[in-house]
């Protein structure tokens, strides 16, 4: 699902430093607009991805008429030459696929016999103990 937050880009002396209104001020910075852009669109995802994990709710995003970047400058304090308002977009499970879920190799111990049973049924050890563990962190 395409989550679509409204921003503000702030065109400073060496870079472009971007604000998210309705996250509390959640900022992020790059060294050219195409960086801020792809930096936006990670924080963004950053920040809807950490809420969901922690069963939070994600803000409703503002209308982007109502966003006036020179007065967030000015209630944070930093000054800019020039600034702009625009949607940013994710769709944070396929960004999350691709950047936050990378797989990592554990090692375990079970009993030969388990072994032998699970591999004569194709038992993709991988995907069991990823159910198994979602399973059991959701009990909770």
């Amino acid at each position: 699902m395409l989550s679509i937050y409204p921003a503000c880009f702030f065109e400073e002396e060496n870079h472009y430093s971007v604000i998210f209104p309705d996250f509390n001020s959640l900022s992020t910075c790059g060294d050219s607009l195409q960086d801020a852009m792809e930096m936006a669109i990670d924080c963004l995802a950053g920040a809807l991805f950490s809420a969901k994990l922690d069963n939070e709710d994600s803000p409703i995003p503002s209308k982007l008429e109502e966003i006036n970047p020179t007065q967030i400058a000015s209630e944070l304090e930093f000054e800019f030459k020039q600034s702009f308002v625009t949607l940013v977009s994710v769709d944070v499970e396929e960004y999350a696929k691709t950047h936050f879920n990378k797989a990592i190799k554990k090692t375990l111990t079970i009993p030969e016999w388990l072994n032998k049973e699970a591999m004569s049924k194709k038992i993709n050890f991988s995907q069991v103990l990823q159910e198994a563990l979602i399973a059991k962190l959701h009990s909770n």
